[in-house]
């Protein structure tokens, strides 16, 4: 009985083990990629592309501050976002280069991409490396910044 009741409150923290996990693990994060920008040349938002790793606190930290719900409201209003997991720096580092190296700096990084492609912007000096010392006021100012450059870039 007492393997039955610790096997079942094993089960159960699965899903809320999988949901703690910012960065899929098996995701085609090309096609991730791919897919936003159809998405944004549909919905004329720019693309928000995170780099991270599951291991990484700062992570998974701001990966807490952007569920919360006027982080979430304002990520889900203005961009198309993907995640895009980095491994121990060994995976996806194609997708990295391809944005002018984001995560030298430390991670998570991010890149917005316009509708189109273009980069807008990147975290290219670990603005967001120390996510865990930021508030949940402090990432959504930092993002509206983000979407302010997005609408007045041409």
């Amino acid at each position: 009985m007492k393997r039955l009741l610790l096997l079942a409150l094993l089960l159960a923290s699965l899903p809320l083990a999988a949901r703690e996990l910012p960065y899929p693990a098996r995701a085609d994060a090309h096609a991730d990629v791919r897919h936003a920008l159809d998405r944004a040349k549909r919905n004329h938002l720019p693309v928000l592309v995170f780099f991270g790793a599951n291991w990484c606190e700062d992570c998974r930290s701001l990966a807490r501050s952007l569920a919360q719900p006027a982080n979430a409201a304002l990520m889900a209003e203005s961009f198309n976002v993907v995640k895009v997991n980095v491994g121990n720096f060994n995976r996806n580092l194609d997708i990295d280069h391809q944005y002018g190296d984001p995560i030298g700096k430390g991670i998570p990084a991010a890149v917005l991409l316009s509708p189109d492609g273009k980069t807008l912007y990147a975290t290219r000096a670990g603005e967001l490396s120390n996510a865990r010392r930021m508030s949940a006021s402090g990432v959504h100012d930092f993002f509206e910044q983000a979407r302010a450059r997005a609408e007045h870039t041409p």
